[in-house]
């Protein structure tokens, strides 16, 4: 290890971060390698390190003797400085390369507040953050992940995005990449080859014409590329093995534990869920598949916990069947089960008994409403009936906590809606007491979390204006004001942040000035409370003479263009407007597994069928 590197690691919290070595670890011969893929998460350590799709690509990419895929993640504000006060670039952890001598450096954006690490990482890799700036004989960027549904604010910095699913999409892609290479081609060349790979977006083959005000007038696709570019997709996720070894942190992730994906994608259509849509139509592997494939992760890495995860774990088909196989080997192994993602609406006794003789803490479910009107505006398809039976099971079960996950800021939202969130905790509250067979001397602990509502694109809310901070912020007072026991307790998030994630949410290509503006000021780790600098960001739209509140403060027209309307996720604009409408009249879409509601993502499959409706869906409510 370098001497430099040393010193650095000695004057920091947490060096471990930095080290690499840890079990699981792939190790080559770079000279023995066509390509080297530097894997980029833009946040710190601990947080990449839970993030499951790193570890199922860097598995896949590793599993090729001519690909070498090495992870690097965000240094915190202490290596940071260390690095740029003793000259250190950014390095891959595996080898301790500089990113600089990679083929590809890729990006996982997960978080628009995370847009201003990436022109971190870039920086302390020494390489020009503008995409027009890099020679070809620099690393081409790429990056992919559910904010790649609306890429425009990063078009200025990223090379080439992937829309979808990078399983199929991102070795193709290094494929063309170590072709043109070797041909000799130019970084455009090799990129325009890229483009004919579904699902990839090349945005310097694209030209944006705008309105006076601001709106966008149209997108052109320019020498060939396609129009609109269409997402990647497994049909059959059962093709696609489950990763068997995962690195294991040095240091605790926030979630440190083994991991299984029992399903990809979620047939409920909640009108405020992104990954709903943009995963859709929903895909299931088999029971026996997945328990065969945990037990193996669990025995290969050492983990005692396995987590089952999902958009939605409990609308598996076979759920039961799964957990009475992966029963067989975890009590005998002493592994612990966690399932998140739970629904109320098919929560059984059968389900509370399993999941009681694995893990017995506290149940989490997301009723995101408070009261039955707006459930339906945001199609939650949850009624008091169905979270009444689910609590009284759980409280017979003997669990003494629970959880309620809510959103503020919903389209149509009132006052009275607010009430509502602090009046069903309430309810819970009181029938825990009800029951004669509630633990003696064990009181109840109900926990409200409440998220501020950020419309999304390629939803049916994204046409509605977000709330404007000081409307949130009067809407939290009001709450925690409505809640009248000690036996509930409240939380929220930060209105400021969710603003700032709105903008770059729905933003577009004219964002990049204002992204880099505030990077050179200082911003970074703008998730992390104590380092978001709002009053810097506000006054670095003000210079620009950029209007943040254009993008979220003011409802899109539904025949209007956005900035992601070249991008299809398989869901028609048709569909997103009838949801939209249907919304505001307070009118409920069955999910997918009931009903086809015709969104027009079974055109993604070459089959055009997301389901058989001719078999009985098992469904605990009908």
């Amino acid at each position: 290890m370098d001497e430099a590197l040393k010193a650095a690691l000695s004057a920091v919290q947490k060096p471990g971060r930095y080290t690499g070595g840890e079990p699981g670890c792939v190790y080559k011969e770079k000279e023995k390698v066509s390509l080297r893929f530097a894997f980029c998460f833009p946040d710190t350590y601990e947080v990449g390190m839970s993030f499951l799709g790193m570890k199922i690509l860097y598995e896949i990419l590793n599993a090729r003797e001519d690909i070498w895929c090495e992870r690097c993640f965000m240094p915190w504000v202490d290596m940071r400085r260390e690095m740029q006060q003793r000259g250190l670039p950014l390095y891959a952890l595996e080898s301790k390369d500089p990113l600089s001598e990679f083929d590809v450096i890729g990006f996982t954006l997960q978080y628009e507040l995370s847009y201003t690490n990436i022109l971190a990482m870039l920086d302390l890799a020494g390489l020009p953050l503008l995409c027009e700036e890099r020679t070809d004989d620099m690393p081409i960027i790429v990056a992919g992940g559910p904010c790649a549904c609306n890429s425009e604010p990063l078009t200025d910095f990223i090379d080439l995005f992937m829309l979808g699913e990078g399983e199929i999409q991102l070795p193709a892609v290094c494929d063309t990449i170590i072709a043109g290479r070797k041909a000799g081609l130019s970084k455009r060349e090799i990129l325009k080859n890229c483009a004919a790979i579904q699902g990839v977006y090349i945005p310097a083959l694209y030209d944006v014409e705008y309105y006076e005000d601001g709106r966008v007038k149209e997108i052109r696709a320019n020498e060939g590329a396609p129009m609109p570019i269409r997402k990647a997709i497994i049909e059959d996720m059962n093709t696609q093995p489950l990763p068997q070894n995962f690195v294991v942190p040095m240091i605790g992730a926030v979630h440190d534990r083994a991991q299984i994906e029992v399903l990809r994608g979620c047939v409920r259509g909640c009108r405020f869920c992104q990954a709903g849509f943009l995963y859709r139509p929903m895909r299931e592997r088999d029971a026996a598949l997945l328990s065969t494939a945990g037990k193996a992760l669990c025995e290969n890495t050492g983990y005692d916990e396995i987590s089952l995860t999902s958009l939605s774990t409990s609308d598996h088909s076979d759920l039961e069947t799964l957990l009475d196989d992966m029963l067989d080997w975890t009590q005998d192994e002493h592994v612990s089960m966690s399932l998140p993602s739970l629904r109320v609406d098919n929560f059984s006794q059968s389900l509370v008994e399993k999941i009681s003789r694995v893990r017995k803490s506290g149940l989490t479910f997301a009723a995101e409403a408070g009261t039955q009107r707006l459930r339906d505006v945001i199609n939650k398809n949850v009624t008091w009936e169905e979270i009444e039976r689910t609590c009284k099971l759980a409280f017979g079960a003997g669990y003494t906590s629970v959880k309620l996950y809510f959103m503020m800021g919903l389209p149509t939202e009132t006052m009275e809606d607010i009430e509502g969130i602090a009046e069903t905790a309430q309810r819970i509250v009181d029938l825990y007491y009800a029951n004669p067979d509630h633990p003696k001397g064990k009181g109840v602990q109900v926990s409200i979390s409440v998220a501020c509502f950020v419309p999304k694109p390629h939803t049916p809310f994204q046409f509605v204006p977000q709330d404007k901070p000081e409307v949130l912020r009067e809407k939290q007072q009001h709450l925690l004001h409505s809640v009248k026991s000690r036996k509930i307790s409240v939380s929220y998030h930060d209105s400021k942040t969710s603003f700032l994630e709105g903008v770059f949410a729905k933003g577009d290509r004219r964002l990049g000035k204002v992204l880099l503006e505030a990077y050179r000021r200082g911003c970074a780790f703008d998730g992390w409370e104590e380092h978001f600098l709002f009053e810097t960001w506000m006054q670095v739209f003000e210079d620009l003479g950029v209007d943040p509140s254009f993008y979220v403060h003011r409802a899109i027209g539904l025949d209007e263009v956005t900035p992601w309307s070249h991008m299809d996720y398989g869901i028609s604009h048709d569909y997103l407007v009838r949801e939209y409408k249907k919304a505001l009249d307070a009118k409920t879409t069955k999910p997918c597994n009931r009903a086809c509601a015709g969104c027009g993502a079974n055109q993604l499959l070459k089959g055009g069928v997301c389901f058989d409706y001719s078999k009985t869906v098992v469904h605990q409510n009908g």
